[in-house]
């Protein structure tokens, strides 16, 4: 009986052994263990894991950069749009250690600006281009724009002689014919006499080349008498206050021929044609001729003063003429009236 007691009891006592080594197998049982691991482990592994690629990536972005040139492109294009405006900043202005932007000015705040530079830069040295361009398409404008040059009489006269309007030959018939008893009258307060000089010499006329100036480079005035004169010219006139004598074409003042009447405006020969026409009534006719074109402005009076001697040398600048100042061969052939 009390071996069986104690054959319970050990038998119990074993049962309960057994129940108590089972029940912390049962908690953790092997399916239990391998969810409590996936579930705890798992999240362990992970985070590290993830915590070390942010200092992987961070490393690529500063240092990848230095060693490769144009592998910063790369990350940032991985992040889409946000890292796109990195790699332009790193691109224009340079990065520092750090991944930074080096200057504190952002790339659109400063592209506008040289932009404008660029722009202003590319009008200011197109300008000269442009108008050196237009200059050669154009030679008229780069002859106008060209410095002006002070033209001879006798280019002045080349270039305008065509512009020059002279009256038609019916124009100088009535003209003549207005004179045809024309008589100048002496008009001292108006144009005043000039004086006898015996060694008075035309001024610039050793300038005149042509046998048609040989009168006037060799004049020089005389003194005589009437009987002088008569001896050896067949006309000596009153004409307007003073005497002239006629020879071969012209006139020349007759000094000392009447000490009453010595009036003249002009000391010099003053050419006719061989019809001997009286010079004041040739003067009329030239200042009448140089009236209508322009030329003289004052009184048709047959008197050769300084009027008329500045209106005959803008006609003859203009003609290309020899500027004399006075009625001349050439000048009398171009007005039509020789």
């Amino acid at each position: 009986m009390k071996r069986f007691t104690s054959l319970l009891i050990g038998c119990s006592l074993a049962l309960a052994g057994v129940a108590v080594a089972q029940q912390p197998n049962e908690e953790a049982s092997p399916g239990k263990k391998k969810k409590q691991g996936t579930e705890q482990t798992q999240p362990a592994q992970a985070k590290p894991g993830a915590t070390a690629a942010k200092p992987h990536a961070t490393a690529v972005r500063e240092h990848g950069a230095r060693n490769e040139p144009g592998t910063m492109n790369e990350p940032a294009a991985t992040k889409g749009r946000k890292g796109q405006p990195k790699s332009e900043t790193s691109a224009q202005t340079g990065t520092n250690v750090s991944g930074q932007p080096a200057g504190s000015a952002t790339p659109s705040a400063e592209q506008p600006k040289k932009g404008m530079k660029g722009r202003a830069a590319t009008k200011a040295s197109a300008t000269p281009a442009a108008t050196a361009a237009a200059a050669r398409a154009t030679p008229g404008a780069a002859a106008s724009a060209a410095p002006s040059v002070p033209a001879t009489g006798q280019q002045r006269g080349q270039a305008n002689a065509a512009a020059a309007k002279k009256p038609a030959p019916q124009q100088v018939q009535q003209i003549k014919a207005q004179h045809a008893n024309f008589r100048a009258q002496p008009k001292p307060q108006q144009v005043p006499a000039v004086t006898y000089n015996q060694n008075y010499r035309i001024q610039g006329s050793d300038q005149w080349q042509g046998p048609q100036y040989e009168v006037f480079r060799s004049y020089r005035p005389e003194w005589h008498d009437q009987g002088w004169y008569r001896s050896r010219y067949n006309r000596v006139e009153l004409i307007g206050g003073g005497y002239y004598y006629w020879n071969n074409g012209y006139w020349y003042p007759a000094w000392g021929y009447d000490s009453g009447a010595q009036y003249y405006a002009y000391d010099g020969p003053i050419y006719v044609g061989h019809r001997a026409e009286p010079p004041d009534r040739v003067i009329a006719d030239v200042q009448a001729e140089l009236q209508q074109m322009g030329y003289y402005k004052g009184e048709v009076d047959g008197l050769l003063g300084p009027m008329t001697r500045e209106a005959l040398t803008a006609y003859q600048a203009d003609q290309g003429l020899a500027t004399t100042a006075v009625i001349d061969e050439p000048t009398l052939d171009s007005l039509g009236m020789s």
